[in-house]
């Protein structure tokens, strides 16, 4: 590419990059890290093509105003994980949501499979959650407690025992991203399959409702994660199969620490849901607008923080920028 044609291609680029480098303007860490990875992307094709022109010292002088101002942010505030939790990730989340809606997509999809199934094949429920689990639970339902298998063990030792096992199924989500975004939406496929199956079971046995507000005590914010854990899985997956201008190493590795970001995202709601389960699902016969009402602060608190709170985090870090720079 002629050195013309490349300042054309890149300068506008260059010219908001340089802008925000200028302005009195706090911007994150992990922002300039990005932009920075692009801007020396530039530098390196420059000193290959372009050695000695002025472009090449352009673009070295704007990388080590971009290296010092990333390095000065370096110092974290008192409050840096209150800071990451409502700004910083949101920020970042917000350039990321339409991998998550192909996982919600994914995720319904699996979960009507499942339903599917299981009210055409009498023997797909014991298939996909074993004869004991299956044998168990028709016993409880016999018994008028559909849902004592959350009572079995005790309070503390389920509540660990849930908690790590949940966030070892979100590491998987995004672990198996390195197959691509395929081994993330297995998956989420498989899990999708399983909770379809699950609830049909449910509605056979005729204690849908009762069975449904119990479970989804701990699971709106349980299965939610995972669907969550489960796009930073396709994040990494992209990245791999589609590195754009960067090249391939490059792309997996900026994949891979923003796949991380997310899964780290969901350890304190995992936390959240381990305890509801040990210590909450527990109590079935509780009033039922008490399983209501936690079941809708869960979805609110998952919708607001992975659907809406993004948006408004970057809407409000865009007009402060723009009011910075004018």
């Amino acid at each position: 590419m002629r050195e013309a044609a490349f300042v054309k291609q890149n300068k506008e680029k260059w010219i908001e990059f340089e802008r925000a480098m200028d302005a009195k303007v706090s911007l994150t860490p992990d922002h300039l890290s990005n932009l920075y990875i692009q801007l020396t992307n530039d530098l390196a094709y420059a000193q290959t093509y372009y050695p000695n022109s002025s472009t090449l010292k352009y673009l070295n002088s704007l990388a080590s105003q971009a290296h010092q101002k990333i390095y000065k942010n370096k110092k974290e505030s008192r409050n840096s994980i209150i800071k990451f939790f409502f700004h910083d990730f949101p920020l970042f989340f917000s350039g990321y949501q339409k991998e998550f809606l192909y996982a919600v997509g994914a995720f319904l999809i699996a979960i009507f499979i499942g339903t599917i199934s299981a009210l055409n094949d009498d023997s797909f429920v014991r298939l996909i959650l074993s004869d004991a689990y299956v044998n168990q639970t028709l016993e409880n339902i016999e018994n008028g407690n559909p849902t004592a298998i959350y009572q079995n063990s005790g309070e503390g030792s389920m509540f660990l025992g849930i908690t790590i096992n949940n966030i070892r199924v979100g590491m998987l989500c995004f672990a198996l991203g390195l197959l691509t975004s395929l081994g993330a939406l297995y998956v989420i496929l498989t899990n999708g399959i399983m909770v379809g199956a699950f609830f049909t079971m449910f509605y056979q046995e005729g204690v849908s409702l009762d069975s449904w507000r119990v479970i989804m005590l701990h699971g709106t914010i349980e299965l939610s994660v995972i669907v969550v854990c489960g796009a930073a899985g396709i994040i990494l997956g992209n990245g791999i199969l589609f590195p754009g201008t960067y090249e391939r190493r490059r792309s997996f590795i900026v994949a891979a620490k923003a796949g991380l970001k997310v899964v780290i995202s969901t350890i304190p709601l995992f936390i959240t849901a381990g305890f509801i389960e040990g210590f909450i699902t527990r109590y079935a016969f509780m009033p039922p607008v008490l399983n209501w009402i936690i079941i809708a602060i869960s979805a609110a608190i998952i919708i607001w923080y992975y659907g809406f709170y993004p948006q408004f985090v970057k809407r409000k870090n865009e007009q402060h920028l723009h009011r910075t720079q004018n």
